[in-house]
């Protein structure tokens, strides 16, 4: 059965508002309100620096992708629309409405809002590559409750891995047959792939696309341990790793209410399982979500001075 677009952002909104009322039931007000809290000016400044490197190099990272797709996408112009994305992501429920935003204005600027719109998605996915293959990289060689629990279930691991490898041959095989094929179906096929490989894929984008996600990944690690000292968190780096990379996979869940929910639990739940409190884990993952949106702010100011500098309509008369 299909699911409609509303009632898609519908259950998406209301996933993550329930994981949150969840974590509010069992855990109690105190790891929310403390989350806040423990915020400093000191950290914020952190993150905001942190930020800055994190959305220039996801500017960047688009532009190679909208390059490579044959539209031009000013460096400084990408910086803008990048942190207007970022400020909406995490303000509006569904924690997508910006990256919709900047795709359809850039879009609109080039002439091809459909082009814009599969650059954005290409970038996107460029950074989720990235970021399960270093997460997958951590959590089956650092201890953690993940590593844990694989070695308990290493049969069972053994043929999900099995089961994948399988699934991508088939993947493969459809797609040799996609390449054949002259329907309308295999014509879209063609042109994606034809998008991927321009975008992502050609000598003159995937080491800068690379290097950007690569870069911003450890942006965003960086600020989840920003949140875990001023949360009090002394657990070493490397034994944290691997539950900071678990909160960054899990915020790649499309059920959220801009960015919150999943992060929360998971975090919560690697803590507790880790040996160390579910609450603190909780409080780490709300100090990071506060200090995600303060390095989000300039967007917030990206769109004061646009709606400031648009020309007033006409009086009609």
């Amino acid at each position: 059965m299909r699911v409609s677009r509303s009632r898609w952002a519908w259950i998406r909104l209301l996933g993550g508002a329930g994981i949150i009322a969840v974590l509010w039931w069992r855990l109690g007000t105190g790891a929310f309100v403390a989350g806040i809290r423990v915020v400093d000016a000191s950290a914020m400044l952190a993150a905001s620096g942190i930020g800055v490197a994190t959305t220039v190099f996801s500017a960047w990272r688009w532009r190679l992708v909208a390059a490579g797709l044959g539209l031009r996408l000013p460096l400084r112009a990408a910086i803008a629309d990048y942190y207007t994305a970022l400020f909406l992501n995490a303000a509006l429920p569904g924690g997508v409405l910006g990256d919709v935003n900047r795709a359809v204005r850039h879009g609109r600027e080039e002439g091809d809002v459909g082009r814009s719109v599969r650059a954005v998605m290409l970038e996107r996915t460029a950074g989720q590559v990235v970021l399960v293959g270093v997460g997958l990289a951590v959590l089956l060689t650092v201890p953690s409750p993940v590593s844990e629990q694989l070695d308990v279930y290493g049969p069972a691991a053994s043929i999900v891995a099995v089961t994948a490898a399988v699934a991508g041959l088939v993947v493969l095989a459809w797609g040799a047959r996609m390449r054949r094929g002259t329907s309308r179906v295999a014509g879209a096929a063609r042109a994606g792939a034809a998008e991927i490989r321009a975008g992502l894929l050609s000598r003159r984008a995937w080491p800068g696309v690379v290097l950007a996600s690569t870069i911003v990944l450890a942006g965003h690690l960086a600020t989840f341990l920003v949140a875990a000292r001023v949360a009090g968190s002394t657990v070493p780096l490397l034994r944290l790793a691997p539950l900071m990379v678990l909160a960054l996979l899990a915020m790649s869940v499309p059920v959220n209410v801009g960015g919150w929910g999943p992060r929360e639990g998971v975090t919560a739940w690697a803590f507790g399982a880790a040996g160390w409190s579910a609450t603190q884990g909780l409080t780490v993952a709300v100090a990071y979500g506060v200090l995600a949106f303060v390095a989000a702010l300039p967007g917030a100011l990206v769109l004061a001075t646009r709606a400031l500098s648009r020309p007033a309509p006409a009086p009609h008369g």
